[in-house]
C-alpha cells in the first residue's frame, strides 16, 4: 500500500474569514458551502 502524504495545505486568515461569511449567509449556495467548509477544514486549530 503506498503511504499517504499528510495534507500541508492551509487556508489563509483573509480566506478563512470569508468562508465564514458564505457559510454564515442564509443565501449561499450549496455548492459555495461546500467549498467553504472545505476551505475551513483546512484551517489550523486556534490555540
Amino acid at each position: 500500500m503506498p503511504k499517504r502524504s499528510a495534507n500541508r495545505e492551509v487556508t489563509s486568515k483573509k480566506a478563512a474569514s470569508a468562508a465564514a461569511k458564505v457559510l454564515r449567509n442564509p443565501n449561499s449556495s450549496k455548492a459555495a458551502k461546500s467549498a467553504a467548509a472545505s476551505a475551513l477544514t483546512q484551517r489550523p486549530n486556534k490555540k
